[in-house]
């Protein structure tokens, strides 16, 4: 664990219209609570897009031809090259306003949760098996308490 502040460096960029979309000062507070204790210093970006960039970019990285949630990019810097880039998430807005509808989440607390999970991911959580799956949730229900947000996974089973 680390102490004292992070020093965050969040850029946001939108591939399609803002609207509805969280403000930037929203994704930079949960992505500041996500890695607080955990890393003392993060430059990342996060992508906005919609389902065709969503659906490209999940093709051509994890070959599945569907748009997905987030995508997860962390940084891969050559050995030796020390710099606070983590890395890149990307969030399909129209899938998550579908997933929120579906399951009776508010809109900005499921953007809250994927934002947590996806730059967990870019700290090298994962959910390959089912501990990993639990730890990684656990995590996730922490952190989103602290923003005051419910356990995300309620709604799913």
């Amino acid at each position: 664990m680390t102490h004292g502040p992070t020093v965050l460096d969040v850029s946001v960029s939108y591939g399609l219209p803002r609207t509805g979309i969280p403000s930037a000062t929203s994704f930079r507070r949960w992505v500041a609570a996500a890695l607080d204790g955990r890393i003392r210093q993060a430059d990342l970006a996060i992508r906005l897009v919609d389902n065709k960039e969503g659906r490209a970019l999940n093709r051509h990285y994890r070959g599945k031809d569907h748009a997905t949630n987030v995508l997860s990019f962390p940084a891969d810097l050559p050995e030796g090259v020390k710099l606070p880039l983590l890395g890149d998430l990307v969030i399909c807005v129209p899938v998550v306003a579908r997933e929120a509808r579906e399951q009776g989440k508010r809109l900005n607390d499921h953007y809250a949760h994927l934002t947590v999970h996806g730059a967990l991911h870019l700290l090298g959580w994962d959910h390959e098996d089912e501990r990993e799956a639990e730890c990684m949730e656990q995590l996730e229900r922490e952190i989103l308490a602290t923003l005051g947000i419910a356990d995300p996974y309620l709604a799913l089973d």
